[in-house]
């Protein structure tokens, strides 16, 4: 597939963008400081900060995989980004806008959220906050969008393609623990791309 990957040198875009490259994608990587990105890698500049200009980049395409991560200092850059990609695909009219999403608006409960639980520790605040509020954006939108969200704990770990995935609840295993390598969430991820199984919904992984 003709794939257009946002956020492809950050911790999981360049995850997700190798598990790409494995399966014969043809991958345009695009980032802020394209030299960040292997050389073998088709790339394009770009900074999220016009729609008209995205719409530019993924014309044409079968995808656009949002894996943008915003600056810790302003965590709500993530909505007005989500805005702005929702309005390039309309523009662009491009089939699929899958999003790398964010833990905190999984329930851990019925009715009660990994956010309102009281449990997620206070520096994590602000950016599940703003991923909440990036999701509704999606959800009342009226693009093909994809939200996945990984387990509690996200980091970079081993490619086991051994996971569980969930709807809308927070995946953890038989002792509690919410986990997921970002290198399993890619293969999640690319398989939803090949085999589309949430259309215009969320869903979430964890062993």
């Amino acid at each position: 597939m003709n794939v257009v990957l946002y956020g492809a040198t950050g911790r999981a875009g360049s995850r997700i963008l190798t598990e790409l490259q494995s399966r014969g994608h043809s991958v345009t990587a695009v980032a802020r400081n394209i030299a960040k990105l292997p050389a073998t890698v088709k790339a394009k500049q770009d900074d999220l900060s016009n729609v008209d200009t995205i719409a530019t980049i993924i014309a044409g395409t079968d995808a656009v995989i949002s894996a943008y991560a915003p600056p810790q200092d302003n965590t709500d850059a993530l909505i007005s980004v989500t805005e702005r990609q929702i309005a390039a695909v309309k523009k662009a009219g491009t089939m699929r806008l899958i999003v790398v999403g964010g833990a905190g608006s999984l329930e851990v409960a019925p009715g009660v959220s990994l956010l309102a639980s009281g449990h997620l520790p206070a520096e994590w605040i602000p950016i599940a906050t703003s991923a909440a509020k990036s999701l509704k954006l999606l959800q009342t939108s009226d693009i093909n969008w994809t939200y996945l969200s990984p387990a509690a704990f996200f980091e970079p770990g081993t490619r086991t393609g051994k996971f569980r995935l969930g709807v809308n609840n927070l995946v953890s295993d038989a002792k509690g623990e919410s986990r997921i390598s970002m290198e399993d969430y890619a293969i999640a991820l690319v398989d939803e791309l090949e085999k589309p199984a949430h259309e215009r919904a969320r869903f979430s992984i964890g062993y």
